[in-house]
């Protein structure tokens, strides 16, 4: 499948401001500032990490991960070897003003 059946969430991809993808699974950042992704759990295709934030500012995915830009947090979430677990340098990611992603 590698991600590309976006049919359950399809009702939630209202006004799109930008898609970003893994290897399996995509994400994109509504005009509204919420995250909705799709895909393969593992490789980012779910998001609960980023439900309760508004306003995302920016969106990076590796090959495995996604990071989301909100009021200066990050949230991550994906496969870990990927990016996807920050929780051990969340109390790090405080004011943070941009996101880069690289292939890991």
């Amino acid at each position: 499948e590698y991600g590309g059946d976006s049919s359950n969430i399809q009702h939630q991809l209202q006004e799109v401001r930008h898609v970003h993808s893994t290897d399996q699974a995509f994400a994109a950042i509504l005009s509204t500032g919420r995250v909705v992704a799709w895909g393969l759990h593992q490789w980012g295709g779910d998001c609960p990490t980023v439900q309760g934030l508004r306003d995302v500012q920016r969106l990076e995915a590796t090959a495995g991960a996604f990071a989301a830009l909100s009021d200066g947090r990050v949230a991550t979430w994906g496969h870990a070897d990927f990016g996807g677990d920050s929780a051990s340098v969340a109390n790090l990611l405080t004011d943070v003003k941009e996101v880069k992603a690289n292939m890991r």
